[in-house]
């Protein structure tokens, strides 16, 4: 315990470690605090003083090197034209520009639509071999015959003036030209409505709930008149039957036409049988 002469003369650490272990490391940094405290002070004015006083040392040592001498410019006099020789002539004018040339001309052709035929209907063209064309004259001139003689009609056999008439073949189409109707058109909905309304419901199909569609078939010849009637797929129950009395019932058509001539026409149609 330290008297108070001691405490008098003694440090703050003193007092504080008095009685306690020295050796430990609080005391130890107590003891050199301030002069840590002290060297920091004196390290950070020493880097701000450098800072400070860099650029002007870096000024002063930039305005001692030796300065480059300036180049003297001289300005540039535009000399004057030498005098013109008179005795000379002058120089030809250039010559004129090329006008543009032409725009070149398009030639337009017209667009054909392709018609899309049958393999039978379309007649195919033969290409004459190279033998037959050794002994005929080719020529890229127009040569006028003999147009003022009497052409030789003895040789020719006909039946007069009777008109020609296209060639058609004679058999049942599915599809042509012109396909038949009936007197007030309508295509193939009038036909199916036409054969709908002309059914009754037979009371075997009605007894026994059957219902469904049935497909016939019938021919519409040149005379418009309907032939060839059958069912293709059936229901049995009389259905079948009434469906082809009802077909027969129909009207006289405006018959189908084929390369302007009338043809016969087959036709495959459904009809719906529903219970109401």
């Amino acid at each position: 315990m330290m008297d108070n002469a001691q405490i008098a003369k003694a440090s703050l650490n003193d007092i504080v470690f008095e009685g306690r272990n020295k050796a430990y490391g609080a005391y130890v940094l107590r003891r050199l605090y301030q002069r840590h405290v002290t060297r920091a002070l004196i390290i950070a004015t020493a880097f701000f003083l450098l800072l400070i006083a860099f650029p002007l040392i870096s000024q002063y040592l930039k305005d001692k090197m030796p300065k480059e001498p300036k180049k003297n410019l001289q300005e540039n006099v535009l000399m004057d034209a030498p005098p013109l020789d008179e005795t000379k002539p002058p120089p030809p004018p250039p010559p004129p520009e090329a006008p543009p040339p032409p725009p070149p001309k398009l030639t337009t052709i017209k667009f054909t639509p392709p018609v899309v035929k049958k393999d039978e209907e379309v007649k195919k063209e033969e290409v004459p071999d190279q033998d037959e064309l050794k002994d005929k004259a080719v020529s890229t001139v127009t040569v006028k015959g003999n147009t003022d003689a009497a052409p030789d009609l003895s040789e020719l056999s006909g039946e007069g003036d009777k008109v020609v008439e296209e060639v058609v073949e004679n058999k049942v189409y599915t599809y042509v030209e012109q396909m038949p109707q009936l007197p007030g058109g309508g295509g193939n909905g009038a036909i199916v409505a036409a054969i709908q309304k002309a059914t009754k419901y037979p009371p075997l199909a009605l007894r026994n709930q059957v219902e469904g569609r049935i497909f016939v078939s019938f021919t519409v010849n040149a005379q418009g008149d309907v032939s060839d009637v059958k069912v293709v797929k059936g229901l049995g129950s009389g259905l079948d039957e009434e469906t082809i009395r009802a077909v027969k019932t129909l009207p006289k058509f405006i018959p189908g036409k084929q390369n302007g001539r009338a043809v016969s026409v087959s036709f495959t149609v459904p009809i719906t049988f529903k219970i109401q």
